[in-house]
């Protein structure tokens, strides 16, 4: 009978084991694409700001941003938020200086579709997604 315990622990252990080797390779596909895409929103921010779009530019810095703060939301808690609400929800429980980032921006992000934005607002939330670059340690 302990014998019989013992394999079914065992068996037990390698089925969580398996399952933590599969969520480590999960989230490491879940980083390299928020990193490929917050690196290509960005690309395409610059190109879009050289050409003076910067209603363009702005919602492109700011998706690279939300992909970066998802990153680091990832890289901290092993997790990713579904929606807005719950990025906005993790951040201002968790980390407030990205939630910062992200209060302070996402107006923007939602006027740039019925106002025009400026050369200098792009250039903040270019700062911004700059910052969040750093705290990921993603290369833009």
């Amino acid at each position: 009978m302990n014998r019989l315990k013992k394999n079914k622990e065992k068996e037990y252990m390698k089925k969580e084991a398996a399952k933590d080797i599969e969520n480590v390779s999960e989230n490491n596909e879940k980083a390299k694409i928020l990193e490929k895409t917050a690196k290509e929103y960005f690309k395409s921010a610059e190109e879009e700001f050289i050409k003076e779009r910067y209603n363009s530019a702005v919602v492109l810095y700011f998706k690279s941003l939300v992909a970066l703060v998802d990153l680091f939301i990832l890289q901290k808690t092993g997790n990713t938020p579904s929606s807005h609400t719950e990025r906005f929800r993790i951040t201002e429980e968790n980390f407030s200086e990205e939630y910062n980032l992200l209060d302070k921006d996402f107006p923007f992000y939602q006027n740039s579709y019925f106002q025009i934005m400026s050369k200098e607002l792009a250039e903040v939330i270019k700062n911004d997604t700059k910052i969040m670059a750093e705290k990921t340690e993603v290369e833009l």
